[in-house]
């Protein structure tokens, strides 16, 4: 197999991912839209290719890094898709959030054509994606992890095989699920303890450090105090998690009430005009609801 690994996608996460690749020692291939993000890569050693299908034809394993699941079938079936260049045996390895559903479609699609779809979707932020210190979730065929457990230690420091494909991504969406579920939940209790008298500071200090605490709480409540609402995964990006949840609600049968009632205050919020925020903006939804404002006393 060649040495040869292209890499498409160098946005926010991407770029740190494949110049880590390059900073390991493998030989990367890289593709985007933005052609800064290329120059960048190029100059630190790795090659690019114009189109996806062009990239394919020069690489066995293909890892992309994509921002949701219609640019990932777009960049694997569109036109000069990775479908049209890729080799008889090459693996194309997804490391974005893809929908779990359209996941497990896509690899019975390539699969027709003798090109091994797996997933490995990464859990960190920004900073976490410079340090190589992601956590990768695996689904694909056993043989194959170990195969590809190098590239995926050179971008993170926890690596874990969930099982047959499709199973990172449920993985990953469960994790998401259960943080998206929270912030909904602190955006709605504690603009209450505003508008029922209670401190803000002092509520933020027992959540954070009481039984109710939570990463969601941690990250988001000291920002409201600060009215801060910019930080994190924009709100509108991060509802591709609720929409996926209802797809296999329904097409599994399988009830998830909790998360059915968090994604109608994404959905208010997304109405309100927020979607560029972070999940923190649903904050800004209940504090008009109730007429008050979870900040620090002035």
């Amino acid at each position: 197999m060649s040495k040869q690994k292209g890499f498409i996608g160098l946005g926010q996460m991407g770029k740190w991912m494949a110049l880590n690749l390059v900073k390991a020692g493998f030989e990367v291939t890289v593709n985007d839209l933005d052609a800064e993000a290329v120059a960048a890569l190029t100059e630190a050693g790795a090659a690019s290719a114009t189109t996806p299908a062009e990239l394919a034809g020069d690489c066995d394993w293909i890892i992309l890094s994509l921002p949701d699941t219609e640019v990932v079938e777009a960049v694997i079936f569109g036109p000069q898709g990775l479908a049209q260049g890729a080799r008889p045996g090459a693996v194309i390895v997804d490391c974005g959030t893809t929908s779990y559903m359209p996941t497990l479609d896509m690899a019975r699609r390539l699969a027709d054509q003798d090109v091994v779809l797996v997933d490995a979707p990464v859990s960190g932020m920004e900073a976490r994606a410079r340090e190589a210190q992601l956590t990768v979730m695996y689904g694909g065929p056993e043989a194959l992890f170990d195969e590809l457990l190098p590239v995926f230690s050179a971008m993170g420091n926890k690596v874990l095989n969930m099982g047959q494909v499709g199973s990172g991504q449920l993985t990953k969406l469960i994790n998401q699920l259960l943080f998206n579920i929270s912030c909904a939940a602190i955006a709605e209790m504690l603009p209450m303890a505003a508008k029922l008298g209670l401190d803000p500071e002092k509520v933020t200090e027992v959540v954070t450090s009481g039984t109710g605490r939570s990463f969601a709480a941690e990250f988001f409540a000291p920002r409201a105090l600060d009215g801060d609402f910019s930080q994190g995964y924009p709100l509108k990006h991060a509802y591709k998690d609720m929409i996926s949840a209802a797809e296999i609600s329904a097409q599994k049968q399988i009830p998830l009430p909790m998360t059915k009632a968090a994604t109608t205050t994404y959905q208010m919020t997304l109405a309100e005009g927020y979607g560029d925020l972070g999940k923190g903006a649903m904050f800004k939804v209940f504090e008009r609801l109730l007429g008050v404002e979870f900040r620090r006393a002035k």
